[in-house]
């Protein structure tokens, strides 16, 4: 049984450049990474910036990070104090639940799963927990857009 951790807090300006890099990879599923402050606790975390990756699948079904951009991202969060907190993807006729693939392949219970759905006019998204097969969702804010 999975843990409530607060809520995600999205920037506004992550959060739109997630739903754009989704439907500019349609129809194929986009994915990217979120990073932000290092957890402290069951407080809320707070993704402040979204980078877009390759999805080396090259696939409407499933994704696989790009290996070269996740390094990218790792180490411009680390320079800038920060770490990855999750992971972006799309889904592109469905709604955005993790698929039993997302499930499977979750890499790491700390992280935060995103979904942006495009079976819709307009793309929703959604953040998960997945630990050890378990799946939750958490509260998703979106904030104002950063001082950046």
């Amino acid at each position: 049984m999975l843990t409530s951790h607060g809520v995600l807090i999205v920037d506004q300006t992550a959060y739109r450049d997630m739903c754009a890099h989704a439907l500019a990879s349609f129809p194929l599923e986009a994915c990217g990474l979120i990073a932000g402050a290092p957890s402290a606790g069951d407080g809320p975390a707070e993704a402040v910036w979204f980078v877009p990756c390759a999805n080396d699948a090259a696939s409407s079904k499933v994704y696989t990070l790009n290996a070269r951009d996740h390094l990218r991202a790792e180490r411009r969060a680390e320079d800038e104090g920060l770490e990855i907190l999750g992971v972006v993807h799309s889904h592109t006729h469905t709604e955005p639940y993790p698929s039993p693939t997302d499930i499977t392949q979750a890499p790491d219970p700390a992280w935060h799963y995103l979904i942006v759905s495009l079976r819709d006019d307009e793309p929703v998204v959604r953040s998960w927990r997945i630990v050890n097969g378990d799946v939750e969702e958490e509260p998703m804010v979106v904030s104002g857009a950063s001082a950046r």
